[in-house]
Parts: structure tokens; C-alpha cells; sequence
């Protein structure tokens, strides 16, 4: 009698591996001007300074702002230099059929449109104090909180320490952390992110472009502090502000901060 082949006929008809469309921390990096030697340079500088941030970061290259599309051997250069900086480049940015035409050729995928807010590659000096706002006395005009949105009307509740390597993300809503994000711990949100402890590690609120998000922590000691793309690290945070309550917001295309 043959015998039978039904579990292992079975167990072909289980899938290798399974594909979903997730989260994922891509920066865009939008091209101003042709000017490879600069670029090297800048990104270089960027991932000297902040390399939790920017050393292998995958990276989309955005060449809409040029006057003209490089050509095909010009773009295989760039990418080297953004490779040879410390950073991964994973494509390039949707834009004209010449761009798709150009993506086909480098063998490279394109990517949808990015919501983040730009900021110039060239290094920045760290915001004096007097930039950072006092708190609202009795005669100013206390801001209007807009009404919640969809996006960040239910928090997601975290009562467990984010531990380095660690990451935790709400979709679509807001995070609310009971206990310390540690070094090396990242926490995302696409509302605003609350800590009812120490923050250490990388606070990323409004990331799927929600301006109006907000960071708030009872301990400020942060790798790094992002909403909605703008950022800052931990060299650039005052020292005034860093063990203390805090918490951190957009101006237009500013991120601020200010003690609680």
C-alpha cells in the first residue's frame, strides 16, 4: 500500500514568507542643487553628528527640485557619495516619468511622496536659550488645543520600560508610556507621545506628518526628539532643560521646547 503524502503535502503548501506593508523609518533626502562634493561633505558632517540617527539610515533620494533630472551615470555617482557617507540609499522619490524612466535604469524602486517637513543638510548651531518660549503668564493668550482627530483619539497604553533596542509604535493614534524609554529605545507615534517617566532613547511623534503633535516626558535625557520630521538631538538640547519635565512641540517649521 503507497503511504500516504498528505502532511507533507501539507506542509508544501505552507508559505515561505509573508509580505505586509508596515512602518518604516525612511527619510527622504531632497536634492537642492547639483553639487556632489557639497552633498558628500553635508551628509558626512550630519552623520558625524548624530549617527544613532543617520548611520545606516535608509535613505530616498528626491531629485524633483533640480532644474534638470541628472543623468543616468551622474545619480550612480550620488548614491555612491550617500553610500560612502554612512547612509543606505533605497531609491528614489516618485516624480515625472523621466524619473521613473531614470529608476528603471538604476535598477531602483520609486517611492510615494513623503509628508515630512525639510530640513538643510548644512549643520546649524544649537538654538540659544532665549529661542526656547517661557511658559504663558496671566496676560497671554493661552494657545487653543485643536479638538482630537481621528489619528490620536485613543492612546495606545505601554506600561512596560522600553529597553534598548526596543521599539514601540502606535498607528494612528497616540502613545502613552508608563515607565522609562531607555538608551538605544526608540518610541513612535503618529499622534503625540506621552512618557510618564524617563525619556533616554528616540521620542518620534507625528510620524506620518501630524504637525500638531506633541512630545511630553517627566525626564528629559532624549538621544534624539522628532515630530512630523523636524528634530533635534541631545547636543542641541539646552542643558537647562535635560533631567527635567518637558515637553516638545512644532512653531511653524521649528521644534521647541520648553519645561513643564
Amino acid at each position: 500500500m503507497q503511504a500516504s503524502t498528505g502532511p507533507a503535502r501539507a506542509a508544501t503548501l505552507e508559505p515561505v514568507a509573508e509580505i505586509k506593508f508596515g512602518q518604516v523609518g525612511i527619510a527622504n533626502l531632497r536634492l537642492k542643487r547639483l553639487d556632489a562634493e557639497a552633498l558628500a561633505a553635508e551628509l558626512a558632517d550630519k552623520v558625524a553628528q548624530a549617527a544613532k540617527l543617520f548611520l545606516h539610515a535608509p535613505v530616498v533620494l528626491d531629485l524633483s527640485h533640480l532644474a534638470t533630472l541628472p543623468d543616468r551615470d551622474t545619480v550612480r555617482d550620488l548614491l555612491e557619495r550617500i553610500r560612502a557617507s554612512g547612509m543606505l540609499p533605497v531609491g528614489l522619490s516618485y516624480g515625472t516619468s523621466d524619473n521613473e524612466a531614470l529608476a528603471r535604469a538604476l535598477d531602483l524602486p520609486l517611492f510615494a511622496k513623503f509628508r515630512t517637513a525639510y530640513e538643510p543638510l548644512a549643520a546649524a548651531p544649537a538654538p540659544p536659550a532665549q529661542e526656547i518660549p517661557e511658559p504663558p503668564t496671566a496676560r497671554e493668550p493661552v494657545p487653543v488645543e485643536p479638538p482630537p482627530t481621528a489619528a490620536t483619539a485613543t492612546g495606545l497604553i505601554h506600561e512596560q520600560p522600553v529597553r534598548s533596542g526596543q521599539q514601540v509604535y502606535a498607528r494612528g493614534r497616540d502613545l502613552i508610556l508608563g515607565a522609562l524609554v531607555g538608551n538605544g529605545a526608540e518610541v513612535i507615534a503618529d499622534g503625540s507621545i506621552h512618557v510618564y517617566g524617563a525619556l533616554r532613547g528616540r521620542a518620534l511623534a507625528g510620524a506620518q506628518g501630524d504637525t500638531g503633535a506633541r512630545i511630553w516626558c517627566q525626564e528629559f535625557f532624549a538621544e534624539l526628539v522628532s515630530i512630523a520630521g523636524r528634530y533635534r538631538v541631545f547636543e542641541e538640547i539646552p542643558p537647562d532643560l535635560r533631567g527635567q519635565p518637558v515637553q516638545a512641540w512644532l512653531d511653524g517649521e521649528k521644534l521647541m521646547l520648553r519645561k513643564l
